[in-house]
């Protein structure tokens, strides 16, 4: 039987990392497996003119091995981009050359299959199996390993019931590009969100909205449409230092923390705010009324069909007022959630321990906590839900490079790649003089 040190379950940015740092430097016996037939990073989302919120430095490899053969600045080198990069003057990588750089490294990684969806993973004592469905090829194979890595990503949230509503009258925003030639043509565009992807989809329509006739509003449950922290000390939280003290905290405190952290985690980047009113500004100038809605304190309740479009309840919560508005298209920028496979309830629901009815204990190397974790020595590793466990950061692309380290070293025995700690000038511990 052929046993993997590691199989991958999911090709997002997480596992992806994990499986180019395992490849170039490490002994390790890995594969990794995709459902989707081709490598994609949020495609319905690749607007003309965003860009990350994250240096290029929080690539796949470089805060490991900065000398590596899959760094960004050697995608833009291969790509003959370097020299454009260099005027274009930004930390940020544009969100279409990000998504172009992940594939182009899937591309050359013989360890990466897609077109694969895992359909069971079974815990065998010392060893994993892993089932999966190769749909490409209409065939079911299993696979054994010493250790597993799910990286399973998100799913989109929807806090309203739309099964009365029409999916191209009402769509989450990781579909907006797939939708947004009809959604052009509607008369009232709605925006639901507070949050970054919210903002790109109000300035892309508000940009097209002189192009066409269509009153466009956004709404939010959010007290306000604010700005992500993005102060230098404030981003230290963002460190692996701040991960360690923030995984040795009680459970309650991590919770409480996150929300403490609201600003840093959660908001719109600046540039964007400010274009936004920019264009509203000179567009009103002679005190023009412009069809435009933006108004916070407001959370959508229910939708269902009416006529062309969509007949939406809504609250404004502080002062609990309820009103209702038709639109014909209504976006819902309204994030995201872990996507836990099925299996996974199944097969480890009881034999891991929860630290609520949602998210489960995971250690400081990532590893799912088991009731048996003093009788094995094969783990579950895993990429998705850490937000309580490890806090802000669990979404963080360059925290991401630290994580798949930590996880390689363990499984490796030895340190491949060295750890960076004593990171910032913020002490989050009481200090010794």
């Amino acid at each position: 039987m052929e046993q993997y040190d590691v199989i991958g379950i999911g090709l997002g940015p997480y596992n992806l990392g994990l499986a180019t740092l395992t490849t170039e430097r490490s002994d390790l016996k890995t594969i990794f497996f995709d459902q989707n037939g081709e490598f994609a990073w949020h495609p319905g989302m690749l607007i003309n003119g965003t860009d990350l919120q994250v240096s290029f430095l929080a690539d796949l490899v470089t805060l490991a091995n900065p000398t590596s053969k899959y760094t960004f600045l050697n995608y833009l080198h291969e790509q003959n981009r370097l020299y454009k990069f260099f005027f274009f003057h930004k930390f940020e990588m544009p969100r279409k050359e990000y998504a172009d750089y992940l594939k182009w490294v899937a591309n050359q990684l013989p360890t990466c299959n897609f077109q694969s969806e895992i359909i069971d993973v079974i815990d065998h004592g010392d060893h994993f199996e892993v089932v999966v469905n190769h749909w490409g090829l209409q065939q079911t194979k299993s696979y054994y390993a010493k250790h597993v890595v799910m990286g399973t990503g998100g799913e989109p949230v929807i806090p309203v019931d739309l099964d009365q509503t029409e999916s191209e009258k009402a769509f989450h925003s990781s579909q907006y590009l797939y939708h947004k030639d009809h959604t052009i043509k509607a008369k009232h565009i709605t925006v639901v969100g507070s949050g970054q992807s919210a903002s790109e989809i109000f300035y892309d329509l508000l940009k097209l909205q002189e192009h066409f006739d269509y009153h466009l509003s956004w709404y939010t449950r959010s007290p306000g449409f604010l700005q992500l922290d993005n102060s230098k000390l404030g981003q230290e939280v963002f460190t692996p230092d701040y991960v360690d003290y923030f995984h040795n905290l009680s459970y309650k405190e991590r919770v409480d923390s996150l929300e403490h952290l609201g600003q840093l985690r959660k908001g719109i980047d600046g540039e964007t705010l400010h274009k936004i009113h920019e264009l509203l500004y000179h567009r009103s100038v002679g005190n023009k009324k412009l069809p435009i809605t933006i108004q916070p304190l407001t959370e959508i309740q229910h939708a269902e069909n009416e006529g062309f479009g969509v007949k939406v309840k809504a609250n404004q919560w502080q002062k609990d007022e309820k009103f209702t508005f038709s639109t014909e298209k209504l976006i819902l920028a309204t994030g995201y959630k872990p996507n836990i496979p099925d299996w996974f309830y199944k097969r480890f629901g009881d034999k891991v321990i929860w630290e609520d009815d949602k998210r489960y204990k995971v250690n400081q190397q990532f590893k799912l906590a088991f009731k048996d974790d003093n009788q094995r020595d094969h783990h579950f590793y895993t990429l998705t839900n850490l937000e309580h466990s490890h806090g802000t950061g669990a979404t963080n692309l360059g925290l991401a490079v630290d994580r798949n380290i930590q996880i390689i070293n363990e499984i490796a025995g030895k340190t491949i790649y060295p750890e960076q700690r004593d990171t910032t000038f913020t002490e989050f511990n009481p200090a010794n003089y």
